[in-house]
């Protein structure tokens, strides 16, 4: 019983950590306070899918973005609809089309800069991103927490470096 107590209680307190994430996935408070009351809905459901010894937040970061990629394609598909009248089947769609290839590009880009950058500094920005701690990352690659810190460092600045046509403005 203590078990399930200390997880749930950790399970609350990771979810404040993740506020800023929901935010950034809704773009609004009431949707990103709902993303977050289905992450720790999910996350308590599926306690026994934890790994103890295992960086909670990064698992909450994974089902908060699970749950609302699978909201954003049910949203899309409602919003599809077929009518019939006596002849024929139409399909109507209330979708406004967005070019969204310039962003396509942009994240192409992005990813290739990432992929060009040496391992030693792509796995702790990336560890960064997934939600892990500075001290959490050192543990997991035996390093000091220092070294971390400037391995992000350096990897932004280069991330920066190569993508500097889209910085010009800034």
């Amino acid at each position: 019983m203590a078990i399930a107590i200390n997880f749930h209680q950790s399970v609350l307190t990771a979810s404040q950590a993740l506020e800023s994430f929901a935010l950034r996935f809704t773009k609004d408070e009431e949707g990103a306070k709902d993303l977050i009351q289905d992450t720790i809905l999910k996350a308590l459901s599926n306690e026994d899918k934890f790994k103890p010894n295992t960086n909670l937040r990064a698992w909450m970061y994974t089902i908060m973005r699970n749950i609302y990629i699978n909201q954003y394609r049910k949203k899309h598909k409602r919003k599809t609809v077929i009518e019939t009248t006596d002849d024929s089947y139409h399909l109507e769609s209330r979708v406004t089309t967005i070019n969204t290839a310039g962003s396509k590009l942009v994240m192409d880009d992005v990813f290739e800069a990432i992929d060009n950058l040496s391992v030693k500094l792509q796995r702790p920005l990336l560890m960064t991103y997934e939600g892990f701690s500075q001290q959490e990352i050192a543990e997991e690659l035996g390093i000091p927490v220092g070294t971390v810190k400037s391995r992000i460092f350096l990897a932004r600045k280069k991330l920066m470096t190569q993508l500097s046509d889209y910085y010009k403005d800034r």
